[in-house]
């Protein structure tokens, strides 16, 4: 049996297909609404038409005021001051402060004129029981001058940079480019990633199989991961191991995506074509058979004239984990993302021994659990790759790097979380 001609490390396997993809959108570009733009990558940078506050804005609730009349202000000498007015939300004010004036301030609101700081209302006391106009209150501590107060341009100046291009947009930039009155962005198109699975074995999840067949699992998870991405899936159907018909499917799936992803063939065994495949697709063709990773040694990563094409192992697990190493970031890149955004992490306490080759990475799934006291325990879930329920059943997986020689129980590690 041959054997893996170029084992690499993922990451190596990575930047062999992301040096020959420029960081621009390789896609095209089109103008989205904002409030529809969330997963998207901007195509351009975005400029602020404004500067935000547009005016001096309380942070809290309770009385503007001139800084320097509160100075020396204790709980035993408070300083005296009465109330003339108030600036009611969303309006200008219309009251100015003189030598010991105070004006109700609201959260978010104005502050009255000639005042320049805001005393919490926690730091105050109402000497006859009432704050409307007319009443006196004592201030119990100091503010300094802005104290409490939000400066125009604070959170951002006029023709600043609100977000770079390549920027892959959030919930919190939504409303941040909706505060500026920024109703539309320029995004990157999405990119169409093929998607076709290969082998005898396989029929629809629909059909019964055999004995000797599986349903179908790739096309859906992979699926599923690419539009979790940000691009489009177009599932190409299933193919059996008849190599003409592989490569004659492969040909039309390629030349009407931005990127193929092929499942299984990718091993080293006789009916294992993909590298033959992707060698006949264009040049320089295959970067990369086999990953120094388990689960997902059998992958290949190609690039044809271009284009990205992946070759996933057949096991469900192991097609997974090289989905999310290998194609979720070369879709950002084709979005004109420079780096993807990193995956959700979270620290945990390991349940137990978790065991490692030197050499290659291991990606083991686990299980998070709450334990008293607050901390994360991960507990590993053990299985081979080609059992899609032991990811089911986990909730997130661990690197092991490729050297070392495992965790041992009790030690912290980073879980990624699905």
């Amino acid at each position: 049996m041959p054997e893996f001609f170029n084992v690499l490390p993922p990451a190596d396997a990575l930047e062999l297909v992301l040096k020959h993809l420029p960081v621009r959108a390789a896609t095209g570009a089109c103008v989205v609404d904002t409030v529809e733009a969330i997963g998207r990558t901007l195509a351009e940078v975005v400029l602020a038409p404004e500067s935000l506050p547009p005016f001096p804005r309380s942070t809290m609730d309770g009385y503007s005021v001139r800084a320097a009349d509160t100075f020396g202000a204790t709980e035993g000498l408070p300083a005296w001051f009465n109330v003339v007015g108030e600036v009611p939300m969303g309006q200008q004010p219309a009251v100015s402060l003189g030598i010991g004036e105070a004006a109700v301030a609201y959260t978010g609101g104005m502050l009255a004129h000639n005042a320049d700081a805001v005393v919490m209302v926690e730091h105050t006391q109402s000497i006859d029981g009432s704050t409307i106009e007319g009443s006196t209150i004592e201030v119990v501590r100091p503010v300094a001058p802005g104290e409490n107060v939000a400066q125009p341009g604070e959170d951002v100046q006029i023709g600043d940079t609100v977000l770079p291009a390549g920027h892959v947009i959030r919930a919190q930039d939504i409303g941040a480019l909706l505060a500026l009155g920024i109703g539309q962005v320029c995004v990157s198109e999405r990119p169409r990633v093929g998607i076709l699975s290969m082998g005898d074995e396989i029929v629809p999840p629909s059909a019964e199989p055999l004995p000797g067949q599986v349903r179908d699992i790739n096309t859906y998870t992979v699926s599923a991961q690419v539009a979790a991405a940000g691009a489009i899936p177009v599932p190409l159907g299933l193919v059996g191991d008849d190599y003409d018909i592989q490569l004659s499917k492969t040909r039309a799936g390629f030349a009407v995506t931005d990127m193929l992803v092929l499942s299984a063939g990718s091993s080293v065994s006789a009916r294992d074509r993909t590298v033959d495949i992707v060698a006949e697709l264009g040049s320089p063709g295959v970067l990369a058979h086999g990953l120094a990773l388990r689960p997902g040694k059998p992958a290949v990563v190609g690039l044809c004239d271009g284009k990205p094409v992946i070759g996933l192992p057949g096991n469900p697990v192991s097609a997974m984990v090289v989905c999310d190493l290998l194609v979720r970031p070369v879709i950002h890149r084709l979005m004109g993302s420079a780096t993807p955004p990193d995956p959700w992490e979270t620290t945990a306490v390991l349940a137990q021994d978790v065991p490692s080759a030197p050499g290659r990475e291991d990606y083991v799934p686990v299980k998070l659990e709450t334990c008293p006291g607050g901390f994360a325990a991960a507990h590993p879930v053990w299985g081979k790759s080609g059992l899609i329920f032991t990811l089911v059943k986990a909730n997130g997986i661990v690197r092991v790097p490729a050297d070392v020689s495992g965790f041992y129980a009790g030690e912290q590690v980073r879980v990624r979380e699905f």
